[in-house]
């Protein structure tokens, strides 16, 4: 009759060990237990040994480290009914394991679903040229969006990042033609402001010649050097008669100085 019960007693023993066994988890510094007694909660514990009570306690594993999930691409109508596609990146992790448990069912799908909405908001609300130009901002405003609504469910949204604005070939080749256009316009204004000031410059160049007649002399000398330089063999260029007339009263025997007699 002893003998029988040895086998009983075995197996009882190896289902106590088993049972004791299983009670324990090891948890690693970047995950944390949420432990339920009876379906209530009870404690956040980790890391480290956990021991629980067989059939009484229950524990959820939460993952602490930051997560990099991708957004698939969007259809988005800019506020100019411009369709274009955009994806974008976003990272964020669990702050608060309880609340990601308790608050949610999948804390990692809510958080995809609500991107994906937020994203297509946001952007809607904005023309084309912003989207393109103004990536830091949109990146910000849709992260303190997405990090307000999921700071109930114990989760933060560090960064999102919009990582490509994909459009129709047609609409590719009208904002190459925009492009081109507002080159030429840029090019014709800063033609335009360099004539006028080019212009500016000549006139006060002209009323400081005017107050020294003695200057538009020398300047009509230096331009005579100047054309003298080329390789041109005739010059033909008039002499001015400020020049001439003190000549002409020489060679008549008049003094220097003394203006010839009017006809």
């Amino acid at each position: 009759m002893m003998l029988s019960l040895y086998p009983i007693a075995a197996v009882l023993v190896v289902v106590v060990l088993a049972i004791l066994l299983a009670s324990f988890k090891v948890l690693r510094e970047y995950q944390r237990g949420v432990v339920f007694l009876f379906g209530r909660f009870q404690a956040v514990k980790g890391p480290g040994i956990i021991v629980l009570i067989p059939v009484a306690q229950q524990m959820v594993r939460i993952d602490l480290r930051t997560i990099v999930m991708d957004v698939p691409p969007q259809d988005v109508i800019s506020r100019d009914n411009v369709p274009v596609k955009v994806n974008a990146v976003i990272l964020f992790r669990v702050i608060d394991p309880e609340k990601a448990v308790i608050q949610v069912q999948d804390a990692r799908e809510a958080t995809s679903q609500l991107a994906q909405t937020t994203l297509r908001s946001v952007l809607g609300q904005h023309e084309l040229d912003e989207m393109l130009s103004e990536r830091d901002r949109l990146n910000r405003d849709i992260q303190a969006i997405l990090d307000q609504h999921t700071d109930a469910w114990g989760i933060k949204v560090s960064n999102v990042e919009i990582k490509q604005v994909d459009l129709d070939e047609g609409m590719i080749r009208a904002i190459a033609r925009q492009a081109e256009a507002e080159r030429q316009r840029r090019a014709k204004i800063i033609n335009a402001e360099g004539e006028q000031q080019a212009a500016q410059k000549l006139m006060e160049a002209a009323q400081t010649m005017m107050q020294q007649p003695q200057s538009i002399q020398l300047r009509y000398l230096q331009t005579l050097v100047e054309i003298a330089g080329d390789k041109s063999s005739t010059i033909a260029f008039p002499l001015p008669l400020d020049l001439i007339e003190p000549l002409l009263g020489r060679a008549r025997g008049e003094p220097a100085g003394r203006a010839p007699p009017a006809p």
